[in-house]
């Protein structure tokens, strides 16, 4: 990597206000009948319980707080993506917003083309033993889950569980 000359630095002082402004832009909202509010409320049980979802995607940003990098044994699938890291782990995605994915390139290097593909990995992988109605809950779940404020009035999918999908 070449040096740079701080007086010649034209990028790193904008860093700092590109970033406010990245923060600052809205996340999208649902569309409407984009997922089943009674079956995302089944899901929602799945997701900290049985599924052991919320081990590391923590609820409120779906993330591992901190240390958020697993290894290739932790989520049970080859090394290729991780191998190009510094420490060879993959790191947890956050999956609030998963609504705005249309193309796929889910999981931790985007090697699943659905989100059933990657419920059925975690399934096999971590023998959860979900049924076909409990995978399809779960996906539910998931694709209600948003970074929205929460008393967003375009929300048109709404439950009434408390939960953190609105």
């Amino acid at each position: 990597m070449p040096h740079i000359d701080p007086d010649s630095d034209l990028i790193t002082s904008k860093l700092q206000a590109l970033q406010f402004y990245q923060l600052a832009i809205p996340p999208p909202n649902r569309p409407p009948g984009s997922f089943d509010p009674a079956a995302a409320d089944r899901g929602d049980a799945l997701f900290s319980g049985k599924a052991k979802c919320n081990n590391c995607h923590v609820e409120p940003l779906w993330t591992d707080a901190g240390w958020n990098l697993h290894t290739v044994s932790e989520i049970c699938t080859d090394s290729f993506q991780a191998n190009r890291a510094p420490d060879q782990r993959y790191r947890t995605s956050p999956i609030g917003d998963l609504f705005t994915h249309f193309k796929g390139g889910f999981y931790h290097d985007g090697r699943f083309a659905t989100l059933n593909d990657v419920v059925n990995h975690y399934n096999t992988c971590m023998n959860l033993g979900l049924t076909p109605s409990e995978k399809s809950d779960l996906i539910q779940y998931l694709l209600s889950l948003t970074f929205a404020p929460k008393n967003s009035s375009s929300q048109s999918n709404s439950t009434s569980s408390g939960s953190n999908h609105q």
